[in-house]
């Protein structure tokens, strides 16, 4: 088991992790303190823990929006379709009539 200290706000927490996750730990102990200073003026100077509640709020906010975002669409197969068409296409055109 690994341990983590992360601080946000001004604040060391010391945080358990399994071995080899320290990095991601670290990586959203970043996110947290990102929304620090917005959440803390918002939850009043001197409240951490609603100050915490707002930023699980606003977290939980941005993956609700991205959960139900559209897709991403990979225009690299889309165009590739696309040519494959045009293709198709053009080679229909120079078949002869079979009238």
């Amino acid at each position: 088991m690994a341990r983590v200290t992360l601080e946000i706000g001004g604040n060391r927490w010391p945080v358990n992790c399994r071995d080899g996750e320290e990095a991601q730990v670290r990586k959203l102990g970043a996110m947290v303190e990102a929304r620090w200073d917005r959440a803390r003026r918002a939850a009043g100077d001197t409240d951490t823990a609603r100050a915490m509640l707002l930023i699980a709020l606003m977290l939980a906010d941005e993956l609700n929006d991205a959960k139900s975002a559209p897709p991403p669409t990979d225009d690299v197969p889309l165009a590739y379709v696309a040519d494959r068409l045009e293709a198709l296409a053009a080679a229909l055109e120079h078949l002869p009539d079979n009238d």
